[in-house]
């Protein structure tokens, strides 16, 4: 399961006295934590890859939240943490695969960019937890034009 994964990886930073690495997985674990409470049940691997994705795109907005700011130190750090995230997502397709994906799916169908939502509802199940959703949207934007 991938919760443990994430606990031994913890220790594992521990031990090594990783501390951004440590720091990065208690904040991972706490937001565990935090939404099994409001669930009341433990979160399945599915869910817990959600709460990482939630997290990258955390951690992508303030990236460019802080180089936007000239705030590079805080850049960069923001980047150590979303490449010791990233990690535990599995590999991300190309943003050309996603596009034949999108071309494969809405294949035949003569949708308008009014369509959109419509459209994502049928790309989310096939690229869920495989593309960022950022490329998704800006490729299915493209091809609804």
């Amino acid at each position: 399961m991938l919760k443990a994964q994430f606990d031994n990886d913890l220790k594992e930073a521990l031990k090594a006295k990783d501390l951004l690495r440590a720091d990065t997985l208690r904040m991972l674990k706490s937001r565990i934590q935090n939404e099994e409470i409001s669930a009341q049940k433990e979160l399945d691997d599915d869910k817990l890859l959600s709460l990482v994705a939630s997290e990258i795109k955390r951690r992508r907005d303030s990236l460019e939240a802080y180089v936007a700011g000239g705030r590079s130190e805080l850049a960069q750090k923001e980047q150590l943490e979303l490449e010791i995230l990233q990690k535990y997502l599995p590999p991300q397709l190309s943003e050309q695969e996603v596009g034949q994906i999108i071309a494969e799916t809405l294949a035949g169908q003569n949708l308008t960019p009014n369509d959109f939502g419509k459209a994502m509802a049928q790309l989310m199940p096939k690229l869920k937890g495989k593309a960022d959703g950022a490329l998704i949207s800006k490729l299915l934007k493209e091809k609804l034009k």
